[in-house]
């Protein structure tokens, strides 16, 4: 980390809260603050770390930033993971405060997993709505939910799956019925739009054989009006080194179905005498054929992280024309939780642990003058794990004054907002 170009520049940092309870959010592509950046999503947990098996329960609510950071609880769930908690968002385009999260189905609400669906929370009013299906995103109208099946992602990749109720379902390699479900979020009405039989034969390559199939790392553009996703495939689930990748587009619809990029590519790790214990925590993430955590940076350019022309770096797809160009060559040169700023000009991300000083740092990339800001760096036990690790997956508030982060580096999990303003005005 010492030979890449940057400048440090730490910004003041402060716990959310008074760290009664473990407090965690998870995934980075998710809006934490409301509009009005007051309140500030999170969830509560007892412990600090543990091998989750669908009993254990989590609190869902809002930190009132305004009053003391009160926390206030507004459900449970058990439906949830170390790294994107319980899928909890502000349902953005919906005039009152309204949150969305993903619960376990107990009465039958589940149509088609039914062990998962969602639940609606109005802040305002304090009135609830169940919706049938489990939700991975919504989209910034509010209008409707990209839905996935998380039984899948607790065979191929458990870190963000969620356990059955009771026993796990069988499940085949690429079926038409299993893929991504569009959900009106009114109604609750859903359907099919894209499936992992239809990806297995688009452009299909051999490697895809015999390989069970997923998608994941649903995005939708600030319109509303396309949406990205990775699909994954692998014949060793248990091994992530050895998962392939596409990157696609497509409309709400399931129409026009582009593919961006593929790193399909030859892998030793099949081999009978592979010792899977020879894999770190973070080998996958620093893997040279990995695509991971792609954004829309507006309705037309996608910012990912994955190799193109045998080069790996943050690479900008134009969605149109699928030209790729690097973005901060010298100095973003790991795998990070990235997002834009509204103006284009500010990409924030971290790194994961450095393999010597488990330290992580948080970054602020100047796009518009190519220069990194390393804003802090904070330490992780190594003992954490795989499926427990707590990645910082930083996002800006509403004004891009302030960004927020998980971290453990106080050896509890907690959340913590660190004031970017004075970098921003430097800039």
């Amino acid at each position: 980390m010492s030979d890449i170009p940057a400048v440090n520049f730490p910004c003041p940092v402060r716990r959310v809260g008074n760290g009664d309870k473990h407090y965690f959010f998870g995934y980075y592509n998710k809006n934490v603050w409301d509009r009005s950046g007051r309140y500030f999503l999170s969830n509560r947990v007892e412990m600090l770390t543990k091998d989750l098996n669908g009993s254990e329960i989590a609190q869902v609510g809002y930190f009132d930033l305004d009053n003391n950071d009160e926390y206030h609880a507004i459900g449970e769930t058990t439906t949830w993971n170390w790294q994107m908690g319980c899928q909890l968002q502000w349902l953005e385009g919906k005039e009152e405060r309204e949150i969305i999260y993903n619960v376990r189905s107990t009465n039958g609400e589940g149509t088609i997993y039914p062990d998962f669906c969602s639940k609606i929370y109005n802040v305002e009013t304090g009135e609830e709505r169940a919706l049938p299906l489990p939700v991975y995103v919504v989209a910034p109208n509010s209008k409707y939910a990209l839905c996935v099946n998380y039984s899948r992602f607790e065979v191929t990749h458990k870190t963000i799956g969620y356990r059955a109720t009771d026993n796990e379902p069988e499940l085949e390699l690429a079926p038409a019925d299993d893929g991504i479900h569009y959900m009106d979020i009114e109604t609750g009405e859903s359907h099919l739009i894209v499936n992992l039989q239809q990806l297995k034969e688009f452009n299909h390559v051999p490697s895809m054989e015999k390989a069970i199939h997923w998608v994941t790392h649903l995005e939708i553009n600030p319109g509303s009006s396309r949406l990205l996703f990775l699909h994954r495939w692998t014949e060793r689930v248990e091994d992530e080194t050895c998962f392939l990748h596409r990157l696609f587009s497509v409309n709400p619809d399931g129409s026009d179905l582009r593919l961006l990029e593929c790193t399909d590519h030859p892998l030793p790790q099949l081999a009978d005498d592979f010792d899977i214990h020879s894999v770190g925590t973070f080998d996958y993430e620093k893997s040279e054929y990995q695509i991971s955590h792609p954004v829309w940076r507006n309705d037309i350019s996608i910012m990912v992280w994955g190799p193109h022309n045998g080069s790996i770096h943050y690479h900008l797809y134009d969605d149109l024309t699928v030209e790729a160009t690097v973005v901060g060559r010298e100095c973003l040169t790991e795998n990070g939780h990235m997002s834009y700023s509204d103006d284009d000009r500010w990409l924030l991300s971290d790194t994961y642990p450095d393999a010597e000083t488990n330290e992580r740092f948080l970054i602020i990339y100047d796009a518009e003058k190519d220069i990194r800001y390393n804003i802090g760096s904070f330490y992780t036990s190594p003992d954490l794990g795989k499926h427990n690790r707590c990645d910082l997956h930083p996002r800006f508030s509403p004004c891009y004054t302030k960004v927020c982060m998980d971290s453990v580096h106080e050896n509890i999990r907690q959340r913590y907002i660190i004031d970017i303003a004075e970098l921003l005005q430097q800039g």
